[in-house]
């Protein structure tokens, strides 16, 4: 048992974040997300939305401040200037949890090649559309 640990990261999702550096990357992919397919190791959170996901991963990893952006999602197809709610949710609870961060839109293929190259994908039940999310690591400041 640990004190101060958001309930929902079991001991693999723990480990993983854990295991994180500066500027490495994870993935919060909602149900439709090709996960598996991609190549990086995948967590599962079956049962759990990504806004809840995000929160709890949110809750202790810090995001990048030396890149230019820390959080990207996905951009609608055939509409790149429209932000799904659960986006707009997203960015409420990045800025809440992790600072002012702005979330970049990437369109989706470009959204799936920052996926391959992250760290891992945390699969969440998510069935809203475009409830996917790309974090950055950031440092931990001296206190």
């Amino acid at each position: 048992m640990l004190r101060g640990i958001h309930p929902l990261l079991g001991p693999d999702l723990l480990h993983a974040l854990r295991s994180l550096g500066h500027g490495d990357e994870v993935v919060i992919a909602d149900a439709n997300f090709p996960s598996h397919s991609l190549g990086p190791r995948v967590i599962r959170l079956d049962g759990i939305d990504a806004l809840v996901a995000a929160d709890a991963i949110l809750t202790h990893l810090p995001l990048d401040t030396f890149a230019e952006a820390a959080a990207f999602r996905m951009e609608v197809v055939g509409d790149p200037e429209a932000v799904p709610p659960i986006c707009e949710s997203f960015a409420e609870l990045v800025k809440n949890l992790a600072g002012p961060f702005e979330i970049e839109p990437l369109e989706r293929f470009a959204f799936y090649e920052r996926a391959r190259r992250a760290s891992f994908i945390v699969a969440t039940g998510e069935r809203r559309l475009y409830g996917n999310l790309i974090l950055k690591t950031g440092v931990l400041p001296l206190e």
